[in-house]
């Protein structure tokens, strides 16, 4: 999401890094690739206008930190600033007191309208709402039934009419609720290709006859400028109460998320960010801002680990681990849960200081290579998990035939992992601090690469030897060498004895002389 624009902020926020000292005039150098990167991007140019002059007054105005360097300060300006140009946001509902609440959804074909119903409706029923869906796009060949299955897989009623007047249709499912004892109902509109007065005049009778509570336009955010101006024709018409902004999962430029509220005044209440029913979230300017920096979505990713995480599961690694165990069948348990939250692009996206390391995988595609290393370890038997050290040539050619890859894979899978098991029984010993900075060293040394071997950390004093102590342990090793010698020496040449006959006494020989 947002991968251009994140590449051209971050180029042109490194060069004030490279500056140094920032003077007035440099500043004002290094923000006019800010400002091409926001145009670059698809914002609206007056838009670009209004927030660089601001962010030039209180870069130029803003009194350096000793602690902080120059060019920290400027993406903090940068930061606020976005933030307010899409902020403030309220994405809550407000709902009726009596009756059901409308939710009306408005928007050109293509935009996502009838899934984000559903989204929408799957939502608010997990927040305890009764909701109804009622199928008001008569034009859209197959729109009515696409809202059946959507309401089918989400166990979700659905009002349909298959002829009809648009308007009629949307009052018979107001009352079907009332009936049903449903307290929202959330309205699929007809859209077109592009604003016609057929259109608007058709919203604006549902808008007068059915009184919905609260109306959103559904905004494809790859479209840039041209969501933005259409959001603004339809506000004209029907006073819209927020955007719903969808696709942010693709090459959504971020031009339409920058300068939509600016333009129309409306603000933005949720994002859609993929195909699925569950992949729509509330609005928040901070987070969306953060990924546009490359800060990453922390937020975002405790939200996934929430809904995807067996928390039972999740207690009984903690407890292997603070025991240090760890085998390759836990290793596999963590792989499905990391599944259920995302892809792991998406996922490196979300980690600060990671989005990066994602970019420089162009040539990889990382789920592709997780799904592979699920593969052999599924095709090892649970002894073998539990025990990769017992993995030999035959059981590797074993393994290889069942997953479909080379020897040679099995064996670099074995290795890396003993690496990587060193380190999580390391991290099980430490605080939550200092299992972050490990990460990002693990992400240095290339732990996160597809492939990469990780060698086994290094055990030691923790402290630099003196001269001396070094020559200390020198003649200790010699001495320990010495003593192996002469052991194997004196077993090389003592005679063999028969069985069962004990050794001979010196005291015994001296006698006999």
């Amino acid at each position: 999401m947002f991968d251009d624009m994140q590449k051209r902020l971050a180029g042109a926020i490194g060069r004030f890094r490279a500056r140094g000292i920032l003077t007035e005039a440099n500043i004002q150098d290094g923000l006019k690739e800010v400002r091409d990167a926001l145009l670059e991007a698809d914002v609206n140019f007056q838009v670009v206008q209004e927030f660089m002059a601001e962010v030039g007054k209180k870069a130029v105005g803003a009194q350096l930190i000793r602690s902080v360097r120059p060019e920290q300060q400027i993406v903090k300006i940068v930061h606020d600033e976005l933030v307010n140009l899409m902020g403030p946001v309220d994405p809550t509902i407000r709902f009726s007191n009596s009756g059901p609440t409308v939710l009306m959804l408005c928007g050109l074909q293509g935009s996502g309208k009838t899934t984000t119903c559903g989204k929408l409706a799957r939502l608010l029923a997990a927040q305890g709402r009764k909701p109804l869906l009622v199928a008001a796009d008569l034009q859209r060949p197959a729109a009515v039934e696409q809202l059946r299955l959507i309401g089918n897989q989400l166990g979700v009623p659905v009002y349909t009419e298959e002829k009809g007047d648009p308007v009629a249709v949307c009052q018979n499912g107001v009352a079907e609720a009332n009936r049903r004892n449903l307290d929202t109902v959330i309205l699929d509109t007809a859209g077109r290709l592009h604003v016609d007065d057929e259109l608007m005049n058709e919203l604006t009778r549902i808008e007068k006859k059915v009184k919905p509570h609260q109306v959103y336009f559904v905004c494809d955010a790859l479209t840039g400028q041209d969501a933005v101006s259409s959001a603004g024709v339809f506000n004209e018409a029907l006073e819209l109460d927020g955007v719903i902004l969808t696709k942010l999962d693709g090459d959504a430029r971020g031009g339409a998320a920058l300068s939509v509220k600016k333009v129309t005044g409306v603000p933005i209440k949720f994002v859609g960010k993929g195909e699925k029913l569950d992949k729509i979230e509330s609005f928040d300017p901070e987070r969306m801002v953060g990924q546009m920096l490359g800060m990453g979505d922390i937020v975002g990713l405790v939200e996934a680990a929430q809904t995807a995480v067996d928390e039972a599961e999740i207690l009984k690694q903690q407890e292997k681990l603070a025991k240090g165990k760890f085998d390759l069948d836990d290793f596999r348990k963590q792989i499905v849960q990391m599944k259920k939250m995302g892809s792991v692009r998406e996922l490196m996206g979300m980690i600060p200081g990671m989005g990066e390391m994602a970019e420089s995988l162009e040539d990889v595609d990382p789920d592709a290579e997780v799904k592979r290393i699920q593969g052999i370890i599924d095709s090892m038997t649970p002894e073998e998990r539990r025990s990769p050290e017992r993995i030999d040539i035959s059981r590797r050619r074993r393994i290889a035939a069942g997953s479909g890859v080379e020897p040679s894979d099995v064996s670099a899978l074995v290795k890396q992992f003993d690496g990587m098991a060193a380190y999580v029984k390391q991290m099980s010993q430490m605080s939550m601090l200092d299992r972050l900075k490990t990460l990002a060293g693990l992400g240095k040394a290339g732990a996160f690469n597809p492939g990469a071997r990780l060698a086994a950390p290094k055990q030691g004093t923790g402290k630099r030897l003196s001269a001396k102590e070094r020559e200390k342990l020198r003649k200790q090793r010699e001495k320990m060498e010495r003593k192996e010698r002469r052991e194997r020496k004196e077993k090389d040449e003592s005679p063999a004895r028969p069985p069962g006959s004990k050794p001979l006494d010196r005291r015994d020989d001296d006698r006999r002389r």
